[in-house]
């Protein structure tokens, strides 16, 4: 999945047609800004040998899954980035015993790509973002 895919389609707020702007918009402006760092500790995971499937949690409130790498409020960016990995959400129970093989059938290459895990009030959903952006 894509980060597109995860913005709300526009739709007409009733009185008047404002656009309501998805806090996605502002996730992706903070994932550019923290991709580089987001790559090394991908990669120290890996190489130290606790997961072979990092994960990183994506928030503005409070969660209790993975450790804390960068903080929005000390970095004065919208979203605060956490580290995890599929192990820690296998056993935390949000990826079901029955859906962990097409999770790693689905899981992009983590050099390639990070494996977020979005967190919004609607809900929560895992994206792949690009290390390198076209553009």
């Amino acid at each position: 999945m894509d980060i597109e895919e995860l913005l709300p389609q526009q739709q007409p707020d009733g009185e008047k047609n404002s656009k309501k702007v998805s806090p996605l918009v502002s996730l992706e402006k903070d994932l550019e800004l923290y991709k580089e760092s987001i790559k090394e500790i991908s990669e120290e995971i890996i190489v130290e040998g606790l997961s072979d499937y990092p994960i990183f949690v994506a928030h503005q409130h409070t969660v209790s899954i993975g450790e804390m790498i960068l903080n929005k409020d000390e970095l004065n960016t919208n979203w605060t980035i956490q580290a995890s990995m599929f192990e820690e959400f296998v056993e935390k129970g949000i990826i079901k015993p029955e859906l962990k093989e097409l999770f790693l059938k689905n899981y992009k290459k983590p050099g390639d790509f990070m494996c977020v895990f979005v967190i919004v009030p609607d809900g929560a959903n895992f994206i792949y973002y690009p290390y390198e952006t076209k553009g």
